[in-house]
């Protein structure tokens, strides 16, 4: 997984929610121009719960900044999802891939036809939570261990499944000390443990690897699975030791202290036991992005991680935020593509970025206030716990 703020690994395998209702089809007779001025014939809020998080039914001009967004761009990521549909959304996805929406209005109209907005909240009723950011890392890597290039990356043993948890981050690092069977485990070797440590956080990376002829290739290393040992932040552990202050705990300052603090590397690193394993796969094209936990590649800044306990794989997002360190609003869609460990809460998401050093820098400063709004198929319930509408909710909610 990536993130600046993640936990260890995005799980690539597309697992569906068992908790995710079904389609159904656009209400008919409905007049666009009246849902986004939030004169829908709704009679009262409608309450649909998961497992740590309730969905409220909501106006369109509830969304802070709603027909402002570039949606021909988020296009393409909502046609990735539809490439593996989840429960509940096989008709939409249909209609989807026949339409062709000539601008950005046109896929508006579209979504407010078939597609209700729930605003997302905690089960206690919070309906704000934190958004962080994550990314690609790009890195250049040796085939085999040479010169500066001395640091692993490496497949999964062949006894992981067996023995659970595994070996610790630091156990690994000690037996790789000594040439142990683990290193002929190694798929490439970079430069900086650092670099590899963020690539496991992230959950995958592109390298530019040069083999042993000496000829020069991109490839991708995804996901392959981890240690079953707990995730430890260290930046958390930087500031609990009193290295950093809490401002100072974000990916560029933890480089930074690690450029004046070779000598104490090892130590935080070793503070975070959790140490995860790769898979090389060919990296044809350079502007496709890794495929999530929904088994889609990830759209820069059109996919998100969420909390699968919150929010279902497949599901389109409105998020009302702001740019990493700033004020300035980003309001826009998105699709929830992905997971992480520490993506945990119904108001949390992890923005995508994408790759290359832009990308890198945003997702290591992102950790913004966040606000989420949901698009759910028109009346598809499905086994999700609905509760009736209350008395009087009807009207839009005061913020």
């Amino acid at each position: 997984m990536v993130t600046g703020a993640a936990g260890g690994g995005r799980s690539p395998s597309p697992t569906g929610s068992s908790t995710s209702p079904g389609a159904t089809s656009p209400r008919p007779g409905v007049d666009p121009e009246k849902l986004l001025n939030g004169e829908d014939d709704t009679t009262g809020r409608r309450v649909l719960t998961r497992e740590r998080a309730r969905w409220i039914a909501a106006e369109w001009n509830e969304l802070p900044g709603w027909g402002q967004d570039r949606a021909l761009e988020w296009w393409p990521a909502l046609l990735r999802g539809c490439e593996r549909p989840m429960p509940g959304w096989t008709a939409v996805c249909a209609q989807a891939r026949q339409l062709q929406p000539g601008g950005d209005w046109d896929a508006m109209v579209w979504l407010m036809k078939t597609l209700q907005p729930y605003r997302v909240e905690t089960p206690d009723g919070q309906r704000e939570g934190i958004i962080t950011g994550y990314y690609e890392p790009q890195l250049e890597a040796r085939r085999q261990s040479q010169g500066d290039f001395r640091v692993p990356l490496l497949s999964p043993p062949l006894d992981l499944a067996q023995r659970k948890p595994y070996d610790t981050r630091q156990q690994i690092d000690r037996q790789l000390e000594g040439n142990a069977p683990l290193a002929r485990l190694s798929l490439a070797w970079v430069q900086d443990p650092l670099d590899a440590l963020v690539m496991q956080i992230q959950g995958s990376g592109r390298l530019r690897i040069t083999e042993r002829d000496g000829a020069s290739r991109w490839v991708r290393l995804s996901f392959a699975g981890h240690n079953e040992q707990p995730y430890r932040s260290m930046g958390q552990w930087l500031i609990a030791q009193g290295e950093l202050r809490p401002t100072e705990a974000s990916w560029p300052g933890i480089k930074d202290w690690a450029r004046r603090n070779p000598q104490r590397l090892r130590e935080a690193m070793w503070a975070n036991p959790r140490y995860v394993f790769f898979r090389e796969e060919p990296l044809p094209d350079l502007a496709v992005g890794p495929r999530g936990g929904q088994g889609v590649p990830l759209t820069p800044g059109r996919s998100i991680a969420v909390d699968k306990a919150s929010i279902p794989f497949g599901t389109p997002v409105w998020l009302d935020t702001t740019e990493p360190l700033s004020t300035t609003p980003l309001r826009r869609l998105v699709m929830a593509q992905d997971t992480g460990a520490a993506i945990v809460g119904g108001v949390r998401a992890d923005y995508f970025w994408g790759w290359g050093d832009q990308a890198e820098a945003q997702a290591g400063r992102m950790k913004q206030p966040l606000r989420l709004w949901v698009l759910w198929p028109r009346d598809g319930g499905g086994p999700l716990a609905v509760r009736p509408a209350e008395p009087g909710t009807g009207a839009p909610v005061t913020r």
